[in-house]
């Protein structure tokens, strides 16, 4: 790995941790319902996806969740459990359907985004131990569409511009 793709993808994590950190201050952002924020994070974690592959992204979600759970959440706290599940299985899903060519990156990034609320519903589960938690899926599987089609159009833009921008 060169040194400037090295300072690029450091760049990737900062912003993507400030971020994490901005939307969860911002009531308008993370929406006020629990688990659920708009995911800017995504953003940068889908344009890594695009613009070098699954493996950086995997870095980059990776660094940000364990830098947040220091400054932030916690580390090992419930909050810092539910975005290591989402986030691990949503990079999974993305970097699937990414990989198959099925869809765009609007698609794509509505694929996270329902993977990630998939995968804290799950860790919701084996914490609490409580089967209650499912019924809370169909109703974050909605909001998770909608965030999804917006975080898919942002990034498609900013994923556009830095194709232009990035030489390697």
């Amino acid at each position: 790995m060169n040194l400037q793709k090295v300072v690029r993808l450091s760049m990737f994590t900062a912003l993507a941790i400030v971020l994490n950190i901005f939307e969860s201050y911002v009531p308008i952002i993370n929406l006020n319902i629990p688990g659920v924020k708009v995911g800017l994070t995504n953003i940068v974690i889908l344009s890594v996806i695009y613009l070098y592959g699954f493996k950086e992204a995997l870095y980059v979600s990776i660094i940000r969740i364990f830098v947040v759970g220091i400054l932030r959440t916690g580390l090992f706290s419930t909050a810092f459990l539910f975005s290591l599940s989402g986030s691990i299985i949503s990079l999974f899903a993305m970097y699937m359907v990414n990989k198959i060519k099925m869809f765009s990156i609007v698609g794509v990034s509505i694929v996270g985004s329902i993977f990630h609320s998939i995968g804290q519903i799950i860790m919701a589960y084996f914490l609490l131990k409580n089967i209650n938690v499912m019924y809370y899926l169909p109703f974050i599987i909605i909001i998770s569409i909608v965030t999804g089609i917006i975080i898919g159009i942002i990034s498609k833009e900013v994923i556009n511009h830095l194709k232009d921008n990035i030489k390697e």
